[in-house]
């Protein structure tokens, strides 16, 4: 099968659920993508909720309450959004890159491997039982034993989660609370080697496909020779798709679901915050962002992705709240001009959004 890279971006919104059939709930919607980029925490939520039958914020929150969704740094070093029983094979297959690629930061911190041990020793103290904390609060208990001034309080937090210590999960007033891992997730999923690659190829080409092993590979944070064994292992499962002479695979169905929800896809008009996966989700992301608009969405590629205006799967724009309270409105910066129908659209969205 052929198709445009107008249509792989029609296939991708439609993968992961911002059109067609939503997710009944906050859970369901994380546990389809697997993980969502979650360094902003109201954005993270939003985009979650996006995908959700009722698109509700609450309800996300509520999974985090409820143990179903946690917030760590299960890939890249970075936070995300996933299912509280998937966090522990994931760090064991992505975080030790990570860890190892941390090592200069901690040398220059000045971190030893016994300040690591001392604030480990600090937290379970802090935490075990059940108990929860803010971060200031925990960096409060690590600081009775260790330094934590400056840079080195969060990379010991980061650490001790990256390591398995920590997860963020339960909600704590517009931010979440540190609880002990093994505590809040007692039921993981054990999954190791050739298991656990497989898997991340299977969650990741069913909830972001289309995609090639190289957006794979960028989106985990792992080798491609890594994520190529991911993908053997499962390619039978797996359809594919040709778009310019490259293959991407996709779950079998994604084509009919598609297809089922075409004069949706191709009239949606969508704002995503920032760091949304349906822009992040890629190594290659131009199906949905032109190239020569690139830097609009991240300016001087300095990492902080803006909040976007989509319309039939394409990136029309950026935009931002404007304003405080009763005044706040959306202010849209087209990246040309929006279509009539865009424009008018984007009043009413804000407006609703979770």
């Amino acid at each position: 099968m052929t198709t445009s890279p107008r249509e792989l971006a029609r296939l991708r919104l439609v993968a992961q659920r911002l059109a067609g059939a939503p997710a009944a709930s906050a859970a369901e919607a994380v546990r389809g993508l697997l993980c969502a980029q979650g360094q902003d925490l109201p954005g993270a939520v939003t985009s979650v909720a996006l995908r959700t039958r009722d698109r509700s914020a609450t309800g996300v929150r509520a999974a985090f309450d409820a143990g179903e969704v946690v917030r760590s740094w299960p890939m890249r070093g970075t936070l995300h959004l996933l299912p509280a029983e998937e966090l522990p094979w994931l760090l064991e297959l992505c975080g030790p890159r990570a860890v190892a690629g941390a090592a200069k930061r901690r040398a220059a911190l000045g971190i030893t491997d016994r300040d690591v041990d001392r604030a480990r020793e600090q937290a379970v103290g802090a935490l075990t039982g059940g108990r929860r904390l803010g971060r200031a609060a925990l960096l409060a208990a690590i600081g009775e034993a260790v330094d934590v001034s400056g840079q080195r309080g969060y990379h010991l937090l980061w650490f001790l989660a990256q390591t398995g210590t920590l997860v963020l999960g339960p909600t704590e007033g517009t931010d979440q609370a540190f609880a002990l891992l093994d505590e809040w997730v007692p039921a993981p999923r054990r999954l190791s080697g050739e298991e656990a690659l497989a898997e991340l190829a299977r969650r990741y080409l069913t909830g972001h496909g289309p995609a090639t092993d190289a957006d794979l590979a960028r989106w985990a944070g792992l080798t491609l020779r890594d994520v190529r064994a991911g993908i053997a292992a499962v390619r039978s499962e797996l359809a594919a798709v040709e778009v310019d002479g490259r293959e991407l695979l996709m779950a079998p169905d994604l084509p009919d679901r598609l297809a089922a929800c075409r004069s949706e896809v191709e009239d949606a008009v969508l704002l995503l915050p920032g760091f949304d996966e349906y822009v992040l989700g890629y190594a290659d992301r131009t199906c949905a962002v032109p190239e020569e608009f690139a830097e609009r969405i991240v300016p001087g590629r300095n990492g902080m992705f803006r909040s976007t205006v989509v319309h039939g799967g394409r990136v029309l724009g950026v935009w931002r709240w404007a304003g405080s309270g009763s005044r706040r409105v959306p202010a849209p910066e087209p990246f040309t001009t929006f279509p009539d129908r865009v424009a008018a659209a984007i009043p009413e969205l804000a407006a609703a959004l979770p």
